[in-house]
Order: C-alpha cells, then structure tokens, then sequence
C-alpha cells in the first residue's frame, strides 16, 4: 500500500514556544511508534537539524535551501536519515537565511516547498515543516505545502497575542493559495502549574481554541533544554523525564485522532 504523508507545518511567529523541540520529540516518538516520519528543517537558525545531531550535514543534494533554489532534482537526494529508525530528516544550514530575499525573484515563490514535499508524500506518513519565528516567506511556502498546522503555544502573558495574526494568515493563505489547509491542534507548551497565570492563560487558550487543543500539555522540563545539546530527541535522552512523558502521551494523543479521524470518514 503507498503512504500518503500528511504535511504538518509546526508554526507560530513568536520566537521561544517550542516548535523545534516539539517537532523533534512529537516525530521521534511517532517514529518509535513505526511511523516512517520525514523533519524538513526550514528555518534558518537549523535548530531542528542541530537537535538530531546532523549539525553541519546534508544529503546527496544538499539542503533545503538548494531544494528550494533548484528545481528537477529528486526530493529524495535532499533526505539524510537520522540516529532514530524511521526518522528521517532535510536539514538547513545558514544559506537558508539568503532564501527569504532570493525567493521573492524566483517563479513560484510561494509554490516552491509544495512542489518539492510533494513528491516526498509517498514515502512517509507524516511530514513534519519547524518553520522560522515570523511570517515571511519561508513559513508562507509551509503554510501553502501543508495540510495542516500544529501551533504550539507558551503559557504566558502575551501568548495570545500575535495569535490574531497567525489566524488572518492563515485565513489569507485559504482564500488564495491552499484552500484546504486546517488547524491540526494547538499545543500548550511550558506549562508550569504551580502558577495561577499558567492556569488562566491554559484556560483562555482552551476558551478560544476549543476542542482544537491537545488535551497533552508539554510541562517546564529542564531534560527538554538539554536534550538537543547532545543532539538527540529528549526520549533518548532521559526516557523517564516529564518532557519525554509527554511527548510519548502527546504522540498517542495524535494517533488516537487520526483514528478517530478515519473513522468519521
């Protein structure tokens, strides 16, 4: 039977909510629940390929900043697999930071990640997109490429704010270029609940989102900040931490969806 991947594009333009340390930990432990799972590494800081120890790598074709540059080149040559079964991962370096200006003079500026992920679809059954903190036109090509976002969000004060952007581009990018693109879920991150304000700010996420929101909530845990020094997912890095925890019961949750899913089908 061929796979078709769903394209999840792990967005939120505040800096510092966790998408790279949710896109890592939420992949390898899909992919040590025998999931085939692809990370593409889209923003600049090359975070996510540092934090599975690919630091400094790439494939046969290079990087993703020469999948986007270049066209006719087999997806397939930009995929290095990673030092957990069934992760695989197209890893960024510092030349995706020209890609922002480079892309606004290229045909298809928008289109060029969908084009490429593609024709990755039947390999997989998730594709993963760590895209940058802002909105520009790298996390544009994302939110076009997908199928759906997952927006992780820190339990603080200003949370919330900036959350009405992210919704009218998201609003934008359905009316024009990918009309079928939904919320996959929201995700709160760095919970801590021992403070009042992480449980009103927990609340009111749940008050806007609804039923959009993982029950799952990824706690403080120093193990999560230490894991990607060694360039591994926190799951190999201290199994019994509160943040591999919940990445494991984070990863159940998302299967009991899309079962769920199909199922309504």
């Amino acid at each position: 039977m061929t796979k078709h991947a769903r394209i999840i594009s792990v967005s939120n333009q505040k800096g510092g909510v966790a998408k790279t340390t949710t896109s890592i930990n939420l992949a390898a432990s899909l992919a040590m629940a025998d999931r085939r799972v692809l990370l593409l590494d889209l923003d600049p800081q090359a975070n996510l390929t540092s934090g599975v120890g690919l630091k400094g790598q790439s494939a046969a074709g290079g990087t993703i900043y020469d999948a986007l540059m270049t066209t006719g080149q087999p997806a397939q040559d930009f995929v290095l697999p990673t030092g957990v079964d069934h992760l695989f991962l197209v890893p960024a370096d510092r030349h995706l930071t020209g890609a922002e200006i480079e892309l606004v003079m290229l045909p298809d500026r928008d289109q060029r990640l969908r084009t490429f992920v593609n024709q990755l679809r039947g390999e997989y059954d998730y594709i993963f997109i760590d895209t940058p903190p802002s909105l520009g036109l790298l996390t544009l090509n994302a939110l076009v490429a997908a199928d759906t976002v997952l927006i992780p969000l820190n339990c603080e004060y200003f949370a919330l704010e900036g959350i009405a952007d992210l919704m009218s581009t998201l609003d934008r990018v359905r009316e024009s270029l990918n009309p079928s693109l939904i919320v996959e879920g929201v995700l709160l991150t760095m919970y801590d609940d021992r403070t009042n304000l992480g449980q009103q700010v927990g609340a009111s996420i749940r008050e806007f989102f609804g039923d959009q929101v993982f029950r799952t909530v990824i706690p403080r845990n120093v193990r999560l900040g230490e894991a990607p020094s060694h360039g591994v997912p926190v799951i190999l890095y201290d199994a019994r931490s509160r943040g591999a925890e919940a990445y494991v019961a984070l990863a159940r949750e998302f299967l009991s969806r899309d079962l769920a899913a199909v199922g309504s089908h």
